[in-house]
């Protein structure tokens, strides 16, 4: 499996998004970074902490010039039902990714084991994308836990942005 890899192109998402509008992901135009908090969905309790702590922090990020996104693959009506019931009155939130755009963002998929689960649907994974498209971060899990938080990756963007740091990770495996 290709994952994308830092200092190359992210794949371009095209997704609709629950204030009806779409999230093109060529055409943000954040003052830094995209950032895309991909989740696993409307029944995974781990996602309500994670974006409940993410919207308490979008006035941070935006100061650093990064704008925030939520995308899961869950249908119209699950992403409505999360948005009501966790809160998220301020975090944009973008549904219908398809399993083939999440796997071309290198995110694992998994299946349903119980009834509350969608068929099919993928593992969190956070990215911070250049406006040129070029990856800068990504943090992607197998499993719903252990997820970067928030307030551990605001210092570090701050140094990032201060001293020019650049993406890490960029080099190909060799052969041999």
């Amino acid at each position: 499996m290709n994952r994308p890899m830092p200092r190359q192109p992210f794949p371009d998402l095209d997704l609709p998004t629950l204030d009806g509008e779409r999230f093109v992901l060529s055409e943000s135009n954040p003052d830094w970074y995209t950032m895309l908090v991909c989740y696993r969905g409307l029944h995974c309790p781990i996602c309500k902490d994670q974006l409940t702590n993410l919207q308490d922090r979008l006035d941070k990020f935006a100061e650093l010039g990064i704008e925030a996104i939520a995308i899961s693959m869950d249908s119209q009506e699950r992403a409505g039902k999360a948005r009501e019931k966790w809160g998220l009155d301020r975090l944009r939130i973008a549904y219908g990714m398809s399993e083939a755009q999440a796997r071309s963002a290198g995110l694992y998929i998994s299946s349903a084991r119980t009834e509350q689960e969608p068929e099919r649907f993928s593992e969190p994974g956070l990215f911070l994308v250049e406006p040129d498209l070029t990856l800068y971060f990504a943090s992607i899990q197998t499993a719903p836990f252990t997820r970067p938080p928030f307030d551990e990756l605001l210092g570090p963007l701050h140094y990032v942005k201060e001293h020019g740091y650049p993406a890490r990770g960029e080099l190909a495996e060799q052969a041999g």
